[in-house]
């Protein structure tokens, strides 16, 4: 896998020239008519048997994308109902792009919760927070994940547990697929790759010392590249047994799809 070589100086300006003014349209004109479309009676309006909620907040995710320069392409198709989504994980960018195609309750980091603007549209997003270490949170998310697999809604998940840097796919956890075994559910796994045939895993992924904000500004101003978002082929129920068989069964996908 080739990395990219860095963009001058002067060329990182000039995107943060053209972006930045595109970013503030995307927040301050365009979230608030998000938000009103999103509210009640609006939401529960259903278009070709879809939430118009959801299918705003997949348009707003998708534009979103363009701003920072992505080019995104999905490959496969996220199934209907309930299911568990899993995907490896690099970034905060990685759930924009699962939400851009197919609506979600991810489980995230209880920390993503006071982050600017995007903690707050994670909790439009109906994520779910995990207090990482402690177990009664996970007991707590367990929970919740079952609740709505069973009320036919999906939830996406990435079974590493933290985001890497880009270079590889962690280990699944298997405890996070208990939900999907309980519920009787499809686990369908989806390869986040970005750049060229997965090239940019790691300019993309948070560097070592990285904040969310440095990561933010730093993915505004890189060259625009591709981001495919692969819906592999889905685990169904009795495909696997057991959990920890899903989660094996589950990264192996992935990681084929990566082409690692």
């Amino acid at each position: 896998m080739t990395v990219p070589p860095p963009s001058s100086p002067v060329a990182r300006l000039l995107r943060y020239a053209c972006r930045t003014p595109l970013l503030a349209w995307h927040v301050l004109v365009d979230l608030p008519i998000i938000l009103i479309l999103m509210s009640p009676p609006f939401g529960d309006l259903r278009i070709a048997g879809d939430p118009l909620k959801h299918r705003v907040v997949r348009w707003w995710q998708r534009s979103l994308m363009r701003v920072f320069g992505f080019r995104m392409r999905c490959i496969g198709t996220p199934l209907p109902g309930a299911v568990m989504f899993v995907a490896n994980h690099v970034s905060w960018i990685d759930i924009v792009a699962l939400h851009a195609y197919r609506m979600m309750g991810f489980v995230a980091k209880r920390e993503i919760a006071s982050w600017p603007l995007v903690g707050w549209l994670a909790t439009m997003g109906e994520t779910i927070y995990h207090q990482r270490g402690s177990q009664e949170s996970l007991g707590g998310v367990l929970h919740e994940m079952l609740a709505r697999l069973r009320d036919g809604r999906a939830v996406g998940v990435f079974p590493e547990g933290r985001t890497r840097s880009g270079d590889e796919v962690g280990p699944f956890h298997a405890r996070i697929f208990l939900a999907a075994v309980e519920a009787n559910v499809p686990v369908q796994p989806v390869a986040l790759r970005y750049g060229a045939h997965g090239s940019a895993q790691t300019i993309v992924a948070f560097g070592p010392t990285e904040s969310f904000a440095a990561n933010f500004l730093r993915l505004l101003g890189e060259p625009s590249r591709d981001a495919d978002i692969l819906f592999l082929e889905p685990i169904l129920p009795g495909d696997a047994e057991g959990r920890r068989r899903l989660a094996e069964t589950a990264r192996a996908r992935i990681v084929e799809a990566m082409g690692q």
